[in-house]
C-alpha cells in the first residue's frame, strides 16, 4: 500500500524512509525497517497508532514530541519515534558545514529522519529513543543549537532573511527574533501549563 504513495508528481516521504531502512550497518536501519511495517499496518488498517506520553531532556519541560507505538510487540524497533525540536538559526541561515553536522548526529543518535522546518519553523529531528534523546539533544546543544517550542509551551519564533536579501529592510530582524526569544525561553523551555 505504500508504494502507491510514491507515485505522482511529487516527492514522497515513503521513498525517504525507504532510502534509510536499506542504510546497511547504520545504527537507524532497523528503526526504519520497522516503521515502514507499521505504517504500512496503519495504511491497512486505518487507523494511527501513536500515542504520546512524557520524554523530555534534563532541565527542559517541552521540546520534545513524545511518539510511542501501539503496536510496538509487532514493531520492536520502532517502538519510540520521539521528535526533537530544535530551533533554526534567525532567518534560517546554514552553511554547509553546520548541515553536515546536524545530519551526523542525527545518524548517530535518531533515525536519520530530518524535516526542514515543521509548522513551528523549528527543524524536526524524527525518530529517537528516549535513551538516545538527552545524547542528541546534547551534541545539538554543543554546536550552538537550542530545543525550540513543543507542547503546552510558547513555540519557536521566527524571522524573515531581513538585511541579508532584502534591500527594503528598515530592522534588524535577527536581534529583534533574539531579544523575544531572550525574553521568553523558560516559557518555551519550561512552561508553566497554567491555563
Amino acid at each position: 500500500m505504500l508504494d502507491k504513495l510514491e507515485g505522482g508528481p511529487w516527492p514522497s516521504f515513503v521513498t525517504g524512509i525507504k532510502r534509510l531502512a536499506k542504510d546497511e550497518g547504520k545504527p537507524y536501519q532497523d528503526m526504519m525497517v520497522d516503521l515502514l511495517g507499521q505504517l504500512e499496518h496503519s495504511y491497512k488498517t486505518r487507523k494511527g497508532y501513536w500515542k504520546g506520553g512524557t520524554v523530555g531532556v534534563i532541565g527542559y519541560g517541552g521540546g520534545i514530541i513524545p511518539r510511542f507505538s501501539e503496536v510496538a510487540a509487532q514493531y520492536p524497533a520502532s517502538k519510540e519515534f520521539h521528535t526533537l525540536r530544535i530551533q533554526p538559526p534567525a532567518g534560517m541561515h546554514y552553511d554547509t558545514k553546520i548541515l553536515r553536522q546536524l545530519c551526523d548526529i542525527w545518524e548517530e543518535h535518531g533515525s536519520g529522519l530530518i524535516a526542514f522546518h515543521g509548522q513551528s519553523g523549528d527543524i524536526m529531528f524524527q525518530g529517537a529513543t528516549s535513551e538516545k534523546i538527552q545524547d542528541a539533544f546534547n551534541a545539538f546543544n554543543d554546536i550552538g543549537f537550542d530545543l525550540g517550542g513543543a507542547g503546552p509551551a510558547v513555540r519557536t519564533g521566527m524571522s524573515c532573511v531581513g538585511a541579508a536579501r532584502c534591500e527594503q529592510s528598515c530592522a534588524n530582524e535577527q536581534k529583534v527574533l533574539r531579544t523575544l526569544v531572550n525574553n521568553f525561553l523558560d516559557d518555551m523551555h519550561r512552561p508553566a501549563l497554567n491555563l
